[in-house]
């Protein structure tokens, strides 16, 4: 008999909080943390260390045909290559964070990259977070949260780490787009971090996991 997998999904608009919580939660329960952004930023990277226009959807697509994009697991985290090169750091560059986005609103680039995101299911337990998990990647599990946070908190969270992206812009992008928007998924239990610490958001997923009927 086969093993099967579950799957914890968190999703939530930029710098609510949910990277963080997310691998967390993972750690606290044994899971393997899954960062779904993580893939579209490395496309958007590469597409930008090519030249390439990122709203020319055919030139993104032809550019991500010849990439080699290896998703992998490092001491219970996911990781994102492309053409051999491990991303890390690359990946959180101001140009990344303007464009990556326009790269993320291709149905095909979504699609390609959803079906790489469940392969992660079928070798592991996972708490992945994105901003389409409940709602498009693993519409069924039973386990949803949704991360949210003030614009104002989110905003000098940014700030406090360095990056410049505009929040509202970057709402504004996501959940308009045609292509998976990001938005609360049925079933998910949403919770405001604005005046959570991290040690609170984490406590309260864990309490709505239970709600949910996790056991460990």
């Amino acid at each position: 008999m086969s093993q099967i997998y579950r799957a914890v999904a968190i999703d939530g608009p930029a710098a609510s909080g949910k990277s963080t919580v997310a691998k967390r939660l993972a750690e606290s329960l044994g899971l393997v943390m899954v960062n779904s952004g993580a893939m579209y930023r490395a496309v958007t990277w590469q597409v930008l260390q090519e030249g390439i226009d990122p709203e020319n959807r055919a030139a993104v697509l032809e550019a991500m045909s010849r990439m080699r994009i290896d998703c992998g697991v490092k001491n219970n985290l996911s990781t994102i290559a492309i053409n051999d090169r491990l991303l890390t750091i690359e990946i959180r560059s101001a140009g990344v964070n303007e464009h990556v986005s326009k790269v993320a609103s291709i149905p095909e680039v979504r699609e390609s990259l959803v079906a790489m995101q469940r392969d992660y299911l079928g070798e592991y337990d996972v708490v992945m977070e994105g901003r389409d998990i409940g709602s498009v990647v693993f519409p069924d599990t039973p386990f949803k949260l949704y991360i949210s946070a003030s614009e104002e908190v989110r905003a000098a969270r940014r700030a406090k780490e360095g990056e410049s992206d505009e929040v509202a812009k970057r709402d504004a992008q996501d959940s308009n787009r045609k292509a998976s928007p990001l938005k609360v998924a049925d079933g998910s239990i949403v919770i405001d971090s604005s005046d959570l610490t991290i040690d609170g958001t984490v406590e309260a997923a864990r309490e709505a996991l239970i709600k949910l009927g996790w056991k460990d």
